[in-house]
């Protein structure tokens, strides 16, 4: 087991400085370490989740010797993401770590950063496993479709109708259909629903997508209540696509005794929807941690550490992590000892009843 030890870079630097000095030698600032640079790319910049991520990351590296340049686009457009990451790998960073657009198409770009010696990491969501060497993920295809699909449940006790038994109509709500992790929750919330509650119809299996604009999030979610004026459920599994819902459902005068919402988002946006009885439940995990997780494990990468499949690594005020297959997020993912995820610890569900103990 391979353990860092998690002494701040910056304490080192001091150290450095102080020896050198000790020694006779030259303490001017061309003889320190040169601090280094992790560029963070968000799928969209101005969203609440992921300006929660970017606060995390730059709080964590002030304190652990590191930068982190935030670089995005307030469009949320594959040609837009290639962009950045086209200037970031021109600024010559030490590290990119980015949530993807798309499953693929970002491979090549990404690859061409490796090629230039650029550490390249993912967060949020993922790329080829060639493409990048570590993702941090949110958690697993099974541990969160189930964790939508339960959240669901408990909506929809709360308001009097049976999940049991109910023949409840539901449809779900999402960027875009080439997002990896959506697409992979979804795929296995309904492998759930049909285990556990066969009797739920979806109305519309191609789902519903809003390309994480919270205009068309808004357009899109009054859609589906006018389309189905009799549907029971809405799962909008990403950060824009439910407080849109929400906003819809404020908008045509619904609450959460008429319709039952619940997904993915940040409990800042959601927060008055809760209050104000539109939504019931939603959940998410530690987005400020991801951010820093996803900056720090860029940066250690590009310090020259390695990591594989199956090494633990203990992160500074975080604990141990452990590089795991990249099959626990994909059966039939890329396997290779030097690409891996890595797995937040924890995801939290949040009601009127404990938002306000969370600021993010």
């Amino acid at each position: 087991m391979t353990r860092l030890q998690g002494i701040a870079p910056a304490t080192a630097a001091a150290a450095l400085a102080f020896l050198l000095a000790a020694c006779g030698g030259e303490t001017g600032t061309d003889q320190l370490p040169r601090e280094m640079t992790v560029v963070f790319v968000p799928k969209i910049t101005g969203n609440a989740f992921f300006e929660a991520a970017n606060r995390g990351a730059q709080e964590f590296a002030e304190r652990n010797g590191f930068k982190v340049s935030y670089m995005g686009s307030p469009n949320a457009q594959l040609a837009d993401q290639t962009e950045v990451l086209e200037r970031a790998i021109e600024s010559s960073p030490d590290a990119i770590s980015v949530s993807s657009l798309d499953a693929t198409a970002l491979d090549g770009i990404l690859k061409r950063a490796r090629d230039k010696g650029i550490s390249v990491t993912t967060w949020d969501s993922d790329v080829s496993g060639d493409a990048r060497s570590i993702m941090v993920s949110q958690g697993t295809p099974a541990q969160l479709g189930r964790m939508l699909v339960e959240m669901s449940a408990k909506g929809l006790e709360k308001r009097g109708r049976n999940p049991a038994t109910d023949a409840i109509k539901y449809v779900w709500h999402y960027s875009r259909p080439e997002v990896t992790d959506q697409n992979s929750w979804r795929a296995f919330g309904e492998e759930y629903i049909k285990s556990a509650f066969p009797n739920w119809v979806n109305l519309r299996p191609e789902n519903y997508y809003s390309g994480q604009d919270p205009e068309k999030a808004l357009a899109v979610g009054i859609e589906i209540m006018e389309s189905h004026p009799d549907i029971d459920l809405v799962i909008c599994n990403d950060s824009t696509s439910l407080p849109g819902q929400a906003e819809a459902m404020k908008t045509l005068g619904k609450g959460a005794n008429d319709l039952t919402v619940t997904g993915f988002a940040s409990p800042n946006a959601m927060r008055e929807y809760a209050k104000i009885g539109v939504v019931d439940r939603w959940g998410l995990w530690d987005v400020k941690l991801q951010g820093a997780l996803a900056c720090y494990i860029s940066f250690y990468l590009a310090s020259g550490n390695g990591l594989v499949v199956g090494q633990m690594v203990d992160v500074p005020e975080i604990g141990l992590i452990e590089v795991m297959p990249n099959t626990v997020l994909d059966p039939a993912a890329y396997t290779a000892n030097d690409s891996g995820v890595v797995l937040l610890p924890r995801r939290t569900e949040f009601t009127a009843e404990n938002v306000d103990d969370y600021d993010f």
